[in-house]
């Protein structure tokens, strides 16, 4: 009985862990989502979106968000991506770019049924004695006619000791559609 408590109260501890910061819904009108006044008070943060633009040309390549830290658009950044479709594979690797890219997170605006998923960690963003890295997992389901979906893990960097205070999402292609989710949340540390 006691180990059964003991599981029970981890699992609760570890849900706890998580506390919601804010949301945001697309609409429609609009490529970005801003997330500002962030508190300092997390080891990390984590956003996690359900996602669809409203343009219907974007194939998976297209289907990114562009991320900023800070309304820092210089060339700070590097990025890569690891990618597959069922039937093909990719990967790159970029340096000296003005964002962070998370690839696959959003699926066509003719696809009013299916949705990008993506979970995004922004490592240690408080801190003001390193660089800011971030990782992200996201898939979609390319489009109704296909079979292939796509599934891709996007890294980052930010070259950059500041801590985050702000965080600007914008799409690649169209706007972010009405049906659009996006949570970001801190992430405790240690007690």
């Amino acid at each position: 009985m006691a180990r059964i408590l003991g599981t029970i109260a981890s699992s609760f501890e570890a849900a706890s862990a998580f506390e919601s910061i804010a949301s945001a819904t697309g609409t429609g009108s609009s490529a970005t989502i801003t997330f500002s006044s962030i508190p300092g008070t997390y080891q990390h943060l984590q956003i996690r979106g359900i996602t669809r633009t409203t343009t219907n040309t974007p194939e998976p390549g297209n289907t990114f968000w562009d991320v900023t830290f800070n309304s820092d658009t210089g060339a700070n950044y590097a990025r890569h991506r690891i990618n597959g479709n069922g039937s093909s594979a990719g990967a790159l690797g970029e340096s000296s770019q003005n964002a962070c890219r998370i690839y696959s997170v959003g699926s066509r605006g003719t696809e009013n049924n299916r949705m990008g998923a993506c979970i995004l960690d922004i490592h240690d963003y408080a801190s003001t004695s390193k660089y800011k890295t971030v990782r992200a997992i996201g898939g979609i389901d390319v489009n109704a006619a296909s079979t292939n979906g796509e599934i891709s893990s996007s890294s980052g960097l930010w070259m950059n000791t500041s801590a985050v205070t702000s965080i600007t999402l914008t799409i690649g292609s169209g706007n972010f559609a009405s049906n659009t989710q996006i949570a970001l949340y801190g992430i405790k540390g240690a007690a």
